[in-house]
């Protein structure tokens, strides 16, 4: 039995989605823009997403195997990348038998190869500054030399940028020198840019990009609104993810009345106040400050109090009509999430990948 009595939900807009990567990957019209779903899709719901993407694009990545095998199982078609490549030898047995290709980025990645034929798109990581994962250079020649004919055949030399959002930053140059340098010895294929890369770093752009967060609107600190300008051609971002609620109560307060645990706001003059069905269960951050933004009938209100498990409470003395049962945005077209993110001292891919399972996704096609 479906039902639903809180309206409290994300809606989700594949139109949205589909507009958004067709903006950015027209930005690299020599590249293969893949589409990042990793996390449930950022929160999006990767089933929905890869559906709805899956005959727009090259490839799908997800971070590890387990997350590509529930995407086989509903039936996507794309070739699928896993990023974090095999964590056991037995991925590379359902690599072969699923296409999905595999990023290698450690000795006992390669080590498992000795017994097992890998046959698909071969993404060898090389650490070129983000000292994270990935070979080092002179690691990288010495593992091609082992590798078959076919395997090199089939070669994707990849990086990632630990700056790319900093656009004073040169150390994505030096990033993007450094893999070029070694590419130039084998002339293989190659992948360097991740969103911010795309959009800010023309220089990056390669056989494969890998779009993540700006797929779904997400901008970031080096990326200053949902309009940037790369070699003057404007990219629109739209906001796929719209998190909504309810007013679900209304009380007048005196002056001097307290709000919510702790007591940690008190009215300054007579005010109204709305309790709004969501919490940080559901994904809200509990450490949004005083003040945070929510959208109610065309305008926006302040947080007040502290989040709840299950509530949040705003101050809509300056609305001129609001009652219960009023639809109320926390994030989405009218608030970015990154507004959000800022007043909760986080970011906005920790936001949309935190939103709970208890709440539903509603997609939709709007335009």
């Amino acid at each position: 039995m479906s039902y639903q009595s809180r309206k409290t939900q994300a809606v989700i807009n594949l139109t949205a989605l589909e507009h958004n990567y067709q903006q950015i990957s027209a930005l690299a019209p020599h590249s293969d823009t893949i589409a990042v779903i990793k996390a449930d899709a950022y929160g999006h719901g990767a089933i929905a997403v890869a559906k709805h993407l899956d005959n727009s694009v090259p490839a799908l990545a997800v971070a590890f195997v387990d997350e590509a095998i529930n995407l086989r199982s509903a039936g996507i078609s794309s070739p699928i990348l896993i990023l974090e490549g095999a964590l056991c030898e037995q991925d590379i047995t359902l690599a072969n038998q699923e296409n999905f290709w595999l990023m290698f980025h450690n000795i006992e990645q390669i080590h498992w190869l000795t017994s097992n034929n890998y046959t698909g798109k071969f993404w060898l990581k090389v650490d070129t500054g983000m000292n994270r994962l990935g070979f080092t250079p002179n690691q990288i020649i010495n593992i091609i030399k082992t590798l078959s004919k076919k395997q090199q055949k089939n070669l994707v030399l990849c990086t990632h940028f630990s700056s790319a959002e900093e656009l004073n930053n040169q150390k994505t140059l030096t990033q993007i020198t450094r893999l070029n340098a070694l590419a130039e010895q084998f002339q293989c294929q190659l992948s360097l840019a991740n969103s911010a890369g795309i959009i800010n770093w023309q220089q990056s752009h390669a056989t494969y990009n890998r779009l993540g967060i700006a797929l779904y609107s997400g901008i970031s600190d080096g990326i200053s609104s949902a309009t940037t300008m790369v070699s003057n051609l404007p990219i629109v971002l739209t906001p796929v993810m719209t998190l909504q609620s309810t007013i679900i109560g209304l009380r007048d307060l005196n002056i001097g009345d307290n709000v919510g645990y702790g007591e940690t706001w008190q009215a300054k003059r007579l005010s109204r106040i709305a309790t709004i069905a969501i919490g940080y269960a559901d994904g809200y951050p509990r450490n949004a400050k005083v003040g945070t933004p929510v959208w109610i009938n065309g305008q926006r209100v302040p947080l007040i109090g502290r989040v709840s498990m299950d509530m949040i409470t705003v101050d809509v003395t300056d609305l001129s009509q609001v009652k219960v049962g009023d639809m109320v945005e926390l994030w989405g077209e009218n608030i970015r999430v990154e507004t959000i993110a800022k007043q909760a001292n986080t970011i906005n891919y920790e936001l949309l990948t935190r939103v709970s399972a208890r709440v539903p996704k509603i997609y939709t096609h709007a335009t």
